[in-house]
């Protein structure tokens, strides 16, 4: 024996009263689905906008680890007679670091030791400024092939 809902007359909608109790509904559904597509955009613009913010900071902390090895390895490379003393400020303007660079270098002991301290503050405000110190100290010559050298 089958039982068929259809044509019992206390499920029989007709069609005219099916679009009366559905009349708004769609409104309500796109509205909702609308309310939840822009929660789910506003958290991932969110962090589109951290991940971005943290390589830009990252691309300036690379140049500008540069920018302070190319001036150490420059300064330490050179003769200690050849480091002048007093402080040389350079500013750089071309891309893709724009920034000033002063190095100070001062002899707390005459002919003996010179304190270099290198400053580097970029021009785009997102990037953070750093310095590094170093010391350098006169070499001292080894008078081993001298044979006629007073030793002293």
């Amino acid at each position: 024996m089958r039982i068929s809902f259809r044509r019992s007359h206390r499920f029989a909608v007709t069609p005219a009263e099916s679009r009366e109790s559905r009349k708004g509904i769609a409104l309500v559904e796109v509205i909702v689905a609308m309310v939840l597509l822009a929660i789910a955009v506003s958290s991932l613009a969110a962090l589109v906008y951290s991940v971005s913010r943290s390589g830009i900071r990252t691309s300036g902390d690379a140049y500008k680890n540069g920018v302070l090895m190319q001036e150490v390895n420059r300064l330490e490379g050179i003769p200690y007679d050849s480091i002048p003393v007093g402080v040389s400020t350079v500013t750089v303007t071309s891309p893709p670091y724009a920034h000033t660079r002063v190095v100070t270098v001062t002899q707390p002991v005459a002919n003996v030791i010179k304190t270099v301290n290198i400053v580097i503050t970029p021009t785009n405000p997102k990037y953070k400024p750093d310095s590094v110190a170093f010391i350098r100290t006169k070499a001292r010559t080894s008078r081993v092939l001298c044979t006629d050298c007073p030793q002293g």
